[in-house]
């Protein structure tokens, strides 16, 4: 994202052109959050979890991007309304779509976190199992180990 593209915060919008501008560098950044997220959605989908990993900054900035630049927007929009409806129209259909988008998004990653948990909750209950011996209870049913007396699993989070 270059200089010339970043919003500036707290600079109300005062003419067409700055309304314009301003809806043009709002697109940009949605395509260029789109992207990001589209590639991110591409690796995760792969397996390929710490590349994925690798866009988090570059997402994280666009979306502050994005947020600034909607809030400009916002405090602009009776302005936009009698001068560009138009404009502000599509721009809401266009973000529509970008919604929809962004929740296949979410979903992938949010499949993945649940794959992921169920890994590992699968391994630390066979460890606990191979780690208490098979035996019968009072009531001759097989005992079970207490979750607070399982032993606990390293997880490193650096992929």
């Amino acid at each position: 994202m270059s200089a010339q593209t970043k919003p500036g915060p707290g600079s109300p919008i005062a003419s067409v052109g700055e309304a314009q501008h301003a809806i043009a560098n709002l697109e940009r950044i949605m395509d260029s959050l789109l992207s990001t997220v589209e590639e991110e959605t591409a690796l995760v989908r792969g397996g390929r979890i710490k590349e994925a990993t690798q866009l988090a900054p570059v997402k994280t900035e666009l979306a502050g991007f994005y947020l600034c630049e909607t809030e400009r927007l916002k405090a602009g929009k009776s302005f936009m309304q009698r001068s560009l409806p138009e404009a502000l129209a599509t721009l809401r259909r266009r973000h529509e779509t970008f919604q929809a988008l962004l929740q296949v998004n979410l979903t992938v990653l949010a499949t993945a976190h649940a794959v992921s948990e169920g890994i590992v909750r699968s391994v630390s209950d066979e460890i606990n199992r191979t780690q208490v011996p098979q035996t019968y209870g009072a009531t001759g049913r097989a005992t079970v180990t207490k979750p607070k007396n399982r032993q606990p699993i390293a997880i490193c989070r650096t992929l």
